[in-house]
């Protein structure tokens, strides 16, 4: 195999820097990214002039606005505008380009709120979604339908695959926006640096999620751009061609507080906050088709925790 380039898409976000880590290892790639100030994702002119100029090969497409609960909440129109025109531009460039392999990386609160457990890929589109984080969601759920449309039209070679919740180096960790993990070792850390006595947790602690660690995403993404096309598309449905990328796995949010309150050896008291949104009550991918493909997570969250506490202290002067 010759050399490839390969545009990352979003590569200063906690995906886009993981999979930078892993690609930049291979010798036969040549990565190719823009920061902001030199592409703004959401011009199509701009991106399309990126695309002549740049000769890619091959296309991560992991740059999105997102957020936890809190800022979906603030911020729809914001949402569901940036990530649709973001998918649009790039896929449509990609397409003019004559780039004919893409990864488009979704979310898994594209499926319904009420979704069987664990989620299979044929929930898509069966139930009302999640009203917290909707517009982002159906915002998700036109990039998978973006990609089928191409390569039913176009004969085009681009896969969409759905990750669970995520953790690990370059989180968000803003006390507002982040997500669940970002947000508790920040609570954790500041706790223990002022001696709190107790910590407020949102929720009743009862909601139980999938977590998987960035580097284990990276790795399950580069393996399944790597699958030959024949065998990769072997068995998906054109019409609901995504693949979950999870773990197989959940626990609680109790479970995980008290996990990191081990991990971070805070010695005060956890208070849940019944009074506070929580999301839906079980969210845990089917992961079969991953497994078929060959791709089994690797990362056990302990682990994974405690690396991530560890990085949060090296680079947030803790």
């Amino acid at each position: 195999m010759g050399r490839r380039r390969i545009f990352v898409a979003g590569h200063m976000g906690m995906v886009g820097r993981a999979l930078c880590r892993l690609l930049q290892a291979l010798p036969t790639v040549d990565l190719v990214t823009a920061t902001r100030d030199e592409l703004d994702l959401t011009d199509q002119s701009a991106v399309q002039q990126f695309f002549r100029r740049q000769q890619i090969d091959e296309v991560y497409l992991a740059a999105a606005k997102v957020g936890g609960i809190w800022a979906n909440n603030q911020y729809p129109a914001d949402f569901i505008y940036q990530n649709l025109m973001i998918e649009c531009n790039l896929i449509q460039a990609a397409h003019l380009a004559d780039v004919q392999k893409l990864l488009f990386l979704g979310s898994s609160c594209i499926y319904p709120k009420l979704s069987p457990q664990p989620i299979p890929e044929s929930a898509l589109l069966t139930g009302p979604l999640e009203p917290t984080n909707e517009p982002y969601a159906i915002a998700k759920i036109a990039g998978i339908k973006l990609c089928e449309s191409y390569n039913r039209q176009y004969g085009r070679d681009y896969r969409s695959v759905m990750p669970t919740n995520l953790y690990g180096p370059d989180d968000n960790f803003h006390p507002l926006h982040s997500h669940v993990i970002p947000a508790l070792i920040g609570k954790f850390s500041k706790a223990i640096k002022e001696q709190a006595p107790s910590i407020s947790i949102w929720g009743t602690g009862n909601v139980r999620r999938e977590f998987m660690h960035v580097d284990d995403l990276a790795q399950a993404c580069l393996h399944l751009m790597e699958t030959e096309q024949a065998q990769y598309w072997q068995g998906l449905d054109p019409m609901n061609s995504h693949i979950n990328i999870g773990t197989g796995r959940d626990c609680s949010i109790r479970e995980l507080a008290e996990l990191l309150q081990e991990l971070s050896g805070y010695a005060g008291q956890l208070y849940y906050d019944a009074s506070q949104p929580e999301g839906t009550p079980v969210k845990r991918l089917d992961v079969t088709r991953l497994k078929n493909k060959g791709f089994v997570s690797s990362i056990e969250l302990k682990a994974g925790l405690s690396q991530t506490w560890d990085w949060y202290k090296c680079n947030h002067h803790v």
